[in-house]
């Protein structure tokens, strides 16, 4: 009973002091070990951190300055020279006309392009989940593949079907007994064109997406709202449709940031015209930029459109967030 009691009381003598004092061998190796890992880890995201800082980082700040400069041809040389403007480059944007025309055509591309391009996606799913047996991969991949199309091979084939003379529509007016308008050479028809071609390149995305959402729903929840007695379109809308809320989500945050930023579409197809009826704020952010050398402006919009795609981002958020 001694020998324990004073076995017991040396432990408790020593545990302050392996407490309060200096670091056991053990201690050392383990934090040495996370040293040599630490140092490991940053080793090895040094490229990734060089070209992000160089390529994403600093252009961002860079641009968030010069959107406050008169930055212009003349500073590409001397750059500090530019000299500091405040908030004008932001509030002449407002005051000039070709602007507010890009904004309009930007927001009317939004507007039309996103509902029809998340509805052309969720029909697709859902045929393909449970409509489509033969097939399906066919149509699957069929779908998906104006996503990885090269843009130019996209303009090339909008351009043969919308064009007035030879093109198919043409083709098929002329068959039917009408004439067709040239789509692109009219104000009125040159932006609902490019919706469709739009529409029509992305709709794959939102396809695959709602079909890995329709996959993961699980079949007893349909089962049990059959033995209900719901109906098709009972169940697509009472079970389908919050069920996949998550989903809708991503896939209009995600439809609806790309569309704001519509670029490629106009650039290629009608450069804008005909009468800035397709000119688009990062169509006329890219020409103030690189082609009249406005940086301070073409900044300024930059910073517009960012405001304007967090604010759409965050709305969306709140509206479509999982409510389950």
């Amino acid at each position: 009973m001694k020998t324990a009691a004073t076995r017991a009381g040396a432990g408790l003598d020593r545990a302050p002091a392996q407490a309060g004092g200096p670091p056991g061998p053990q201690q050392e190796l383990r934090r040495d070990r996370l040293s040599r890992q630490n140092l490991a880890g940053w080793l090895y995201s040094t490229p990734f951190l060089a070209l992000f800082l160089t390529f994403m980082a600093f252009p961002i700040v860079a641009t968030l300055l010069m959107s406050f400069t008169d930055f212009g041809l003349r500073n590409v040389t001397h750059p500090l020279d530019a000299n500091f403007v405040g908030f004008d480059n932001y509030t002449a944007l407002f005051d000039d006309p070709k602007f507010m025309r890009a904004l309009f055509n930007t927001c009317y591309f939004v507007v039309l392009g996103v509902p029809l391009t998340i509805g052309s996606g969720l029909v697709a799913a859902v045929l393909l989940n449970s409509g489509i047996d033969r097939l399906r991969t066919f149509f699957r991949v069929g779908f998906y593949v104006p996503v990885v199309t090269a843009i130019v091979a996209v303009a090339v084939i909008w351009r043969f079907v919308l064009d007035p003379s030879e093109g198919l529509i043409a083709g098929l007016g002329a068959q039917l007994g009408f004439s067709t308008p040239d789509f692109l050479a009219s104000k009125a028809l040159a932006m609902p064109s490019l919706i469709v071609m739009a529409v029509w390149r992305n709709m794959g995305t939102a396809m695959v997406l709602f079909l890995a959402g329709l996959q993961a729903i699980p079949a007893e929840v349909r089962e049990a709202a059959k033995l209900d007695g719901a109906g098709v379109f009972q169940e697509f809308r009472r079970i389908t449709v919050p069920l996949l809320r998550p989903t809708m989500l991503y896939v209009a945050v995600m439809t609806t940031i790309g569309f704001l930023n519509v670029f490629e579409e106009p650039f290629v197809m009608t450069d804008g015209g005909p009468g800035d009826s397709t000119l688009t704020v990062s169509l006329h952010m890219y020409k103030e930029g690189f082609s009249f050398f406005h940086m301070g402006s073409a900044s300024a919009m930059a910073y517009v459109l960012f405001t304007i795609v967090l604010a759409v981002t965050l709305l969306q958020f709140r509206l479509l967030k999982d409510k389950t």
